[in-house]
């Protein structure tokens, strides 16, 4: 088995899933991808589009103006019709699911270059749009406890976390985001691109519209749950409805070597897995359990980890049933730079996105780290989990 590097990655700002007031309103799906790609290929010259093997782009709803996005997006940024695309999706795992996929083509030597890339506009195709689901489910499961704020509901309840935990992850999820954003973190894999303001006027967007500067906790404390009769989730521990595209460039060692690009970190191992839909928040445990046992891992060898923030319920219960970290923020190295609390989750685009986040948290803030560990929870039961190795 050949090795499969990451040679860069890159994404748009997160924007506000909203018709007014997001600062994409005025893009479509495909008009996020064009600038990740042509960043990636501006960024790395000694790749042209035509050499690339294939692009795979996770999405979680391929329908409306999300349907086959891999290929139609690809052709309407007037790149070579010789490449061939494929549109995955397996809810918010998709982007993962699309890595895992390129690195293995390119690891069994079935290509060279891929471009693997997450795209979600929660907006223009919103969650659960065309979908018809199968009647038969209902033979299995209460339809009402598949909507995913109810799953975020039964989390919290099953694995008691207090609505006051929540709260404080969804302080720090800012807090460390914001952070980051004004410190220039994100500088290296964010592609500034033309948005609206509120009052239509065109700026340059270069940071995730969701991060707070200042959280107001006493406002905080006063929402109630949109979910569940006094409930304790709320919007302010929820990932809001965001649009974002993502990309990044794997290759085979070789032609890395060849083509004299550099590298730092390599695709170790992922997996995927499946449990009950209705605590679908809690995928990543059997998902990383499931890595963890196939590998022989070490948690101890992993530097950062990227878990992707559903709800802040699903977050702390894989954070303390895997202890990953303390039982609750500030974590040591959980999304050190926030997480989708903070910066958003376009749905099929999250998986590729910590993936991004990761390599960059680990060749800045994990130097000697040997690994780098990226998991999320998906619809339905999905979950993925990624390892990525220090090259040698």
């Amino acid at each position: 088995m050949r090795e499969c590097v990451f040679i860069d990655g890159v994404r748009t700002p997160n924007g506000r899933a909203h018709r007014e007031k997001g600062w994409f309103r005025h893009l479509r799906p495909d008009e996020l991808l064009t600038p990740v790609y042509n960043a990636l290929f501006e960024r790395n010259n000694k790749v042209a589009p035509d050499m690339v093997d294939a692009v795979f782009v996770g999405c979680a709803n391929p329908s409306g103006m999300q349907n086959d996005i891999g290929r139609l997006a690809w052709l309407a940024s007037g790149l070579p019709e010789s490449v061939p695309t494929n549109t995955l999706t397996n809810q918010c795992p998709s982007g993962m699911s699309a890595t895992m996929h390129a690195a293995r083509a390119i690891m069994t030597g079935e290509a060279d270059i891929i471009i693997a890339a997450g795209v979600e506009d929660m907006e223009k195709v919103p969650m659960g749009a065309n979908m018809d689901f199968p009647p038969r489910l209902l033979k299995y499961y209460n339809g009402a406890d598949l909507l995913m704020g109810a799953t975020a509901e039964k989390v919290a309840e099953q694995w008691k976390i207090s609505r006051e935990d929540m709260e404080n992850m969804a302080v720090w999820s800012n807090k460390k985001a914001w952070e980051a954003t004004v410190s220039g973190k994100f500088k290296k894999e964010i592609v500034p691109i033309k948005g609206l303001d509120d009052n239509g006027n065109e700026f340059l967007v270069d940071r995730d519209q969701w991060v707070r500067e200042k959280v107001d906790e006493d406002k905080m404390k006063t929402m109630m749950s949109p979910f569940k009769p006094n409930g304790v989730v709320t919007a302010a521990t929820s990932s809001p409805l965001t649009q974002g595209a993502c990309a990044l460039l794997l290759m085979s060692r070789e032609k890395a070597d060849k083509l004299g690009l550099p590298y730092r970190y390599k695709y170790s191992y992922g997996v995927l897995a499946g449990c009950d839909p209705t605590i679908m928040g809690i995928g990543p445990i059997p998902a990383i359990k499931k890595l963890i046992a196939r590998t022989g891992l070490n948690l101890d060898e992993v530097g950062a980890i990227e878990l992707n923030e559903a709800f802040a319920s699903q977050s702390l219960a894989c954070i303390r049933e895997l202890k990953l970290d303390n039982e609750n923020a500030p974590f040591k190295r959980v999304n050190v730079w926030g997480g989708a609390i903070a910066l958003g989750h376009p749905l099929g685009e999250s998986g590729a996105r910590i993936i991004i986040t990761l390599l960059n948290i680990l060749s800045t803030e994990f130097p000697d780290a040997k690994y780098g560990l990226a998991s999320l929870c998906g619809a339905f039961g999905n979950a993925g989990a990624l390892l990525v190795e220090k090259v040698q």
